[in-house]
């Protein structure tokens, strides 16, 4: 086992614990003798992790460093591809840039790029994503799908659904969707997605998830004037702090999950959840394109996400790109 398998397997075994896990069952479980299983803990105490000796019982994890880390990711993670390889950095200018960098050189499916801070986070059309340090999570998805790229788009579905879950689970609020890639919490949004392609004329080479949920962000931080749309964060609408490590690990997961029936079943029963969640559905828009404007009431998506409004006239129009306004 190399040894950052190790480390991983050990704080796997702390967190599945009942407190105090003994030196000789960490011994057994890792197959290697007390003497290395003591090097491993001195070694993880060096990297943040404090852990407590107890005398002729074993050793306690008391607490993980602040920012997060791959091993505290990694550690007995439920995911069969998306987690593979977890590279976290205490700052970059995007995870998106990163992991697309990443992906060109080879990186394989389901690497994960996550930042404490973004100097340049990216959002749609061009837009910047404001990363602080320390409160929310910024993370990146390498996919290799094999379909067409005019099906890539359908992958949308996948992080957002996925993003809504894990708010489910690790609060007790209920997000919803607005096209095409935001996350609602009272009419105001918590979460953007941004994905980016590297694709030939038939063939998708990978497509890069980028996913950005505000956590724990306290919004009178953010000076004014700088959010174009109402924001807002997990715990400003909950009240409560939410724990960063088990939101990104439930994150990664329902996504890989989401990723592997979509591998086996298509877009079908993503997007009708995606539909199910949507904020949208049946109300009336106004959509801002770079030349025009109109109003009509949502119909839906179709297979390739594009929104689907019905104007006052009976005509269905197709919208692939511009910004939505609920009236």
């Amino acid at each position: 086992m190399k040894e950052s398998g190790v480390d991983g397997k050990i704080l796997e075994l702390f967190r599945s614990g009942d407190g105090v896990v003994s030196g000789a069952a960490l011994s057994k479980a890792l197959g290697v003798s007390r003497t290395a299983v003591w090097k491993h803990v001195k070694g993880l105490r060096g990297k943040g992790y404090q852990i407590e000796a107890v005398p002729s019982k074993g050793y306690r994890l008391l607490s993980s460093p602040e920012i997060l880390t791959n091993l505290d990711i990694t550690a007995g993670l439920g995911a069969k591809r998306i987690g593979s390889s977890v590279i976290c950095l205490k700052e970059t200018d995007s995870t998106n840039s990163v992991a697309f960098k990443m992906a060109e050189d080879g990186a394989p499916e389901g690497t994960v790029v996550i930042a404490d801070t973004q100097s340049a986070g990216k959002g749609r059309l061009g837009r910047i994503w404001l990363s602080p340090a320390g409160v929310n999570l910024y993370c990146s998805v390498v996919l290799r799908p094999a379909i067409a790229p005019v099906a890539a788009c359908q992958l949308t579905f996948l992080s957002v659904v996925a993003v809504a879950r894990a708010v489910e689970r690790c609060t007790k609020l209920k997000p919803q969707i607005k096209w095409p890639n935001d996350i609602l919490i009272n009419g105001k949004k918590v979460a953007g997605l941004l994905n980016e392609m590297n694709a030939e004329t038939e063939k998708v080479n990978f497509v890069v998830l980028g996913i950005g949920v505000n956590l724990n962000l306290r919004m009178a931080a953010i000076s004014e004037g700088l959010l174009r749309h109402p924001a807002t964060s997990l715990l400003e609408e909950g009240g409560e702090e939410v724990d960063r490590l088990r939101f990104t690990r439930v994150l990664l997961e329902e996504l890989d999950q989401l990723y592997d029936n979509f591998l086996v079943e298509g877009d079908g029963p993503v997007r009708a959840e995606w539909l199910a969640r949507s904020a949208i559905k049946g109300r009336s828009v106004k959509v801002s394109q770079q030349n025009r404007e109109f109003c009509g009431v949502v119909q839906g998506v179709d297979s390739f996400g594009a929104l689907l409004v019905l104007l006052s006239d009976g005509t269905l129009e197709t919208v692939l790109s511009g910004d939505v306004a609920l009236l």
